[in-house]
């Protein structure tokens, strides 16, 4: 038995397979969701909250295959991811309560979020950060229409516009430290929404 988790090999296994057998239809839920989104955000809002250590380790395992369920399957995308960490972590040195732990935080991921634990809710802030950047949220925005469309989801302006104000006007971050950091750009991008309604 190993004496602590291999988080690196298990960030390796996710990444790998993220990389290898991700459809590339998907183009919002790519390998530069969880690489270059969630994991980053995940990590900013845990040291912002000074965790470390073990808590870390199994926030961050937990962002490495948060969304590996989709190399299966879309809808229902977490039960896969849960499926698939809770048969490799075991073998890469978590025990049991560990892997709970661990499950649960992926599981927080699933909309509508309702995490109850503050690891749970930092993974829950950090898969929807893009809400509230300015730099890159319509890039990414146009990266979920197309993806949706490409899998028979297809929306006018109009029709999108309001389905991503309804969204982001019924979403709250949960940490204060995500609320801090994010709020003040989810409320300009609700703006140019409703900018883009009254044009479209």
């Amino acid at each position: 038995m190993m004496d602590a988790p291999d988080y690196k090999s298990a960030r390796q296994y996710a990444l790998e397979r993220l990389e290898r057998e991700l459809p590339a239809s998907l183009i919002y839920h790519s390998v530069a969701h969880t690489r270059d989104d969630v994991v980053p955000a995940a990590e900013r809002l845990a040291s912002l909250h000074g965790i470390e250590g073990e808590d870390r380790v199994l926030l961050l395992s937990a962002a490495w295959f948060h969304d590996l369920g989709y190399i299966e399957q879309r809808d229902g995308h977490e039960a896969v991811s849960i499926r698939i960490a809770g048969q490799v972590l075991p073998h890469l040195g978590y025990n049991q309560e560990q892997v709970r732990t661990i499950l649960s935080i992926i599981q927080a991921t699933k909309i509508p979020q309702s995490p109850t634990t503050l690891l749970q809710e930092i993974i829950a802030d950090a898969d929807l950060d893009v809400l509230g950047r300015e730099d890159d949220f319509w890039r990414l925005d146009q990266a979920l229409r197309s993806e949706l469309a490409f899998f028979g989801s297809s929306f006018t302006d109009e029709e999108w516009y309001a389905r991503q104000l309804a969204f982001l006007l019924g979403h709250s971050y949960f940490t204060a430290v995500a609320k801090t950091l994010r709020d003040i750009g989810k409320q300009r991008n609700i703006q140019e929404i409703r900018k883009r309604i009254d044009c479209s």
